[in-house]
């Protein structure tokens, strides 16, 4: 707090006001003379008054800084800010709540000393901030004040020359702008009803919220990548982040890519596309952003104090999907384990991300404080998971034993998620195994019967789909169910051949077969959507892979690859990549399902 020490001009202890921002030097009067600003009162349905204006032109000029104002839309001053000769710093309005259609309730008033526009430190104050208005007013030589510049926020369903006041907006040429500006006056002809302008603005903002419809509570998300190597390849991958969204019932409202040289260690991005990352929620109505990289604890925190809004990365995105799908009691607990193993070393303090995992904590331990106790909790609970995780595994090995004593072969398709994996098995054994065009729509592991030709009996097993960077706890979390795999005879790996990044989606796989230590098992190579190829793809694949290309929504299709999988279970030696020894015709309606589960 600061106090004068002119005797002459004293002030009552409730009358005295912090000054914010550059104080340093300033003389005893000068002080008191910007406390005095707390007095004003500008009438709400005007922006600023000339008696206001002169006041700060006058201080501005005589201190040689510039000096500003924040007033509420009652018109009373909340802060004095005094910058240098160039800018002016803002105080920290975090403390202010900002409900959703709403700008702050806070305009800015400040001096210009060189008579120059609003600048971008000025706008970009602006949208983040939330303003609801940025005004700066020119200071003349001698110390009168001249034009007053204003802007606000634009709708981001608006286009500027759309604005609400085409009188008094300056018409912009950018298809989504951020700014409206009002025309240039001097304070006493500056006749904008303020009050009916932001009133209409936020009517806008929330109607444009409004055409969500009251169904519809999908959340909104603006996605982020950041990478330091082929911005194509950021592309595709973010593309994928925008299926991952799609499958989460998100609603994408924007992406962005940035190429850097190194990452940024505090932020992931730079600080000039954070702020832009910001202005893009505000104009968009973002609830959350969603990045492509997974972030650290301290990254989340920065960012979500940046832009106060709920902050997931890739990992936590797959996460979410896998807690929405997973519907048995297996499924459930893989998921939680592979949750807490993720969140264990981002607790930070605050105990809020475990509130969804784990609500209803007790109290805390003597001498624990709350994180120690949210940690102390969430290893308590992986233990415990652990545990119920390793009695499955022995469970599913009990019944593995059973089918190798009965000699029975077991397939297990597996492949990249979304590859139609789900759809295959239903095609093949009549079943009606859950199967949607969503990523990581199978998460519970799914086994049936099926009779091939020559009245030979298999297992077949669906497994949950694979994908770039899957997250190394969910791997392990899924070990038990992965294991699945382990005794396979014969691996179907589908692959989805309609898409783009084919050998990318293939890399991936083997490169998790791998991981896993099950790239020593035979693989058949199985190319989906058949319908989609051309004639060249599909010869191309059979010829220089020696595979099976399908079209699983297509019985007639399956035909070839019944008859090579029956090849190479009675031939073991037949290499699966190589085209089959010819079989006998067999009719494929003939199969039988046993619907019952493996």
């Amino acid at each position: 707090m600061i106090t004068t020490s002119n005797s002459s001009a004293l002030t009552s202890e409730a009358d005295i006001r912090n000054i914010e921002g550059n104080v340093q030097g300033l003389k005893p009067n000068q002080l008191h003379r910007l406390e005095k600003l707390y007095q004003r009162r500008v009438p709400p349905r005007e922006i600023i008054t000339q008696e206001l204006a002169r006041q700060l032109s006058e201080i501005s000029s005589e201190i040689n800084r510039q000096v500003g104002v924040l007033i509420d839309r009652k018109g009373y001053v909340e802060h004095v800010m005094v910058g240098s000769a160039h800018s002016i710093m803002l105080p920290d309005l975090k403390r202010t709540r900002v409900g959703q259609g709403r700008f702050r309730g806070l305009r800015c008033l400040h001096t210009h000393l060189s008579g120059e526009e609003l600048t971008q430190d000025d706008l970009s104050d602006l949208a983040l901030l939330r303003l609801d208005l940025m005004a700066s007013v020119d200071v003349h030589q001698d110390g009168l004040p001249g034009l007053v510049r204003a802007a606000h926020l634009l709708p981001g369903a608006r286009h500027q020359k759309e604005s609400l006041d085409p009188t008094a907006l300056k018409s912009g040429d950018g298809e989504q702008e951020t700014w409206g500006f009002l025309e240039p006056r001097v304070p006493s002809q500056l006749n904008v009803d303020f009050l009916d302008l932001i009133s209409s603005l936020e009517e806008e903002v929330a109607r444009a919220r409004s055409l969500r419809g009251p169904s519809d509570q999908r959340d909104r998300a603006i996605l982020v990548g950041v990478t330091t190597g082929s911005a194509a390849a950021a592309e595709e991958s973010l593309d994928e982040l925008k299926e991952l969204a799609r499958s989460a019932e998100l609603v994408v409202l924007d992406s962005i890519v940035q190429r850097r040289q190194k990452l940024d260690p505090r932020s992931l991005l730079g600080k000039g596309k954070l702020d832009e990352l910001i202005i893009r929620s505000l104009q968009l109505g973002a609830d959350l952003i969603i990045f492509d990289q997974n972030l650290t604890a301290s990254q989340v925190r920065v960012i979500n104090e940046a832009t106060d809004l709920k902050i997931l990365d890739r990992t936590q995105l797959i996460l979410d999907i896998f807690a929405q799908r997973a519907l048995t009691r297996e499924g459930k607990i893989q998921v939680e384990l592979a949750q807490l193993k993720y969140l264990l070393p981002r607790l930070s303090g605050s105990g809020t991300e475990m509130s969804r995992l784990m609500g209803g904590i007790g109290g805390r331990g003597p001498g624990e404080t709350k994180l120690e106790v949210d940690r102390r909790r969430a290893r308590d609970r992986i233990g415990l998971l652990e545990k119920q995780i390793d009695h499955i595994r022995t469970g599913r090995q009990t019944r593995r034993t059973r089918r190798e004593r009965r000699e029975v072969p077991i397939l297990s398709i597996v492949g990249y998620t979304n590859a139609g994996k789900s759809t295959l098995l239903n095609a093949l054994t009549r079943s009606n195994v859950n199967a949607e065009n969503k990523l990581f729509a199978t998460l519970d592991p799914t086994s049936r019967r099926l009779r091939l030709p020559r009245d030979r009996e298999v297992v077949i097993n669906d497994t949950v789909g694979f994908i770039r960077d899957l997250p190394p706890d969910l791997i392990a979390a899924f070990r038990a169910t992965l294991e699945e795999i382990e005794s396979s005879d014969l691996l179907i790996h589908l692959v989805d051949g309609s898409s783009p990044q084919v050998e990318s989606h293939i890399s991936v796989v083997e490169g998790i077969l791998d991981r896993l230590e099950l790239g020593g098992l035979r693989r058949l190579l199985v190319f989906n959507k058949r319908d989609l190829l051309s004639a060249d793809e599909i010869a191309s694949f059979e010829r220089t892979r020696g595979a099976v290309v399908i079209s699983a929504r297509d019985s007639s299709t399956l035909k070839a690859l019944i008859d090579r999988v029956s090849d190479l279970l009675e031939h073991p030696a037949l290499p699966p990549q190589m085209p089959a020894v010819e079989s006998a015709m067999v009719d494929t309606s003939d199969n039988q399902v046993e619907s019952k589960t493996g």
